[in-house]
């Protein structure tokens, strides 16, 4: 498909013309920080922001929701409660887009998740790329994630004064044409975005000290290694880390059943690997009581068991959960040292 250019001048026309058809969020700034959230002016929207505290997959998948309501009165009835509310997911950053592309096959494989799915298929993503590291802890570059992936329908990238829009579906090439001031890219637009392009890759710094294609083999001679037992000892077991990476899906199913017993909701929430009752069964035993074998799982999950089950690797370099870590432990900091004691 043709590569489009919007001016910046226009943008809020596009984005207050897509908010009369279409619920639009994007990042927003909260005391200083950015949050993806719904957008009630086009003026709310920051392109330019740095990272969000919570990465947008709390969109597709929600930090709390009902998968149906029950009721046993009159015998046993469920209704599914399905999310196919019209959504445009706005100012996505290429790593936020590898980790939707993973989380699509995670939630299409074997036993498909309608809930998700439902969502997925009615949310319009558009992404933007990423000209500058978000802070010192992206290692986006190590990760492979630094351009975009395929899961966006229309990608902006800033010119200046104006993006460059990739439109890579017909969903987001009838986005643009409906709601937006676009013109056909000229030559001279080229070649601008191709100078844009090529002039971000020095301002990213690989992060590893080896290709992140070889973590899994990594972890898998890596499974005693003493390390663990040190970031168990400093781990606080607070589970920040997972809730805010954007491929951590781990969830727990809860039932609230109202005072009459005689109806209820069933609720899926966001859970950690990394709290203490995550691994204990009904009979007491804890599969991973200690934090140490806690830590080994949650970087085993990331470099090896989820590449080996969907072919992609579970971190995409973000840096999220190295700037929430209250003592420090980093996934660069964890698998440079694993591979150095290799």
């Amino acid at each position: 498909m043709s590569l489009k250019i919007i001016k910046k001048q226009d943008m809020d026309s596009f984005v207050s013309s897509l908010m009369t058809q279409y619920e639009v969020m994007g990042p927003v700034e909260r005391e200083s920080k950015f949050i993806f959230a719904p957008i009630s002016h086009s003026a709310q929207l920051r392109l330019d922001y740095n990272t969000s505290i919570l990465p947008p997959k709390k969109v597709l998948l929600p930090q709390q929701e009902t998968l149906f309501a029950f009721r046993t009165d009159g015998g046993f009835s469920v209704q599914p409660a399905l999310d196919i509310h019209r959504r445009v997911l706005l100012g996505v950053h290429t790593c936020d887009l590898h980790a939707m592309k993973l989380l699509d096959s995670v939630f299409t494989k074997g036993y498909s998740d309608g809930h998700y799915l439902a969502r997925r298929e009615n949310t319009i993503i558009v992404g933007i790329e990423c000209l500058m590291p978000c802070d010192e802890h992206s290692f986006c570059k190590s990760m492979g994630t630094l351009s975009a992936s395929e899961v966006h329908d229309l990608h902006l990238t800033d010119l200046g004064d104006a993006y460059a829009v990739d439109q890579s579906t017909s969903t987001g090439e009838m986005l643009l044409a409906r709601h937006g001031r676009a013109r056909d890219a000229t030559r001279e637009d080229m070649l601008r975005l191709d100078k844009v392009l090529s002039e971000k890759w020095p301002r990213f710094q690989y992060k590893l000290d080896f290709d992140a294609a070889e973590l899994p083999s990594l972890m898998a001679v890596s499974y005693k290694k003493p390390l663990w037992d040190e970031l168990g000892n400093r781990c606080l077991a607070c589970g920040q880390c997972t809730t805010v990476c954007p491929t951590c899906y781990c969830f727990n199913v809860l039932d609230e059943v109202e005072m009459d017993g005689k109806s209820g909701v069933r609720k899926r929430v966001w859970d950690s690997c990394q709290l203490e009752e995550f691994a204990r069964v009904a009979t007491g035993e804890n599969f991973r009581k200690t934090r140490a074998q806690r830590q080994r799982h949650r970087f085993f999950r990331k470099g090896k068991y989820i590449p080996d089950n969907h072919g992609e690797l579970g971190c995409v370099g973000c840096g999220r959960c190295a700037r929430s870590c209250l003592v420090d432990i980093t996934p660069v900091s964890v698998w440079n040292a694993l591979y150095q004691a290799r």
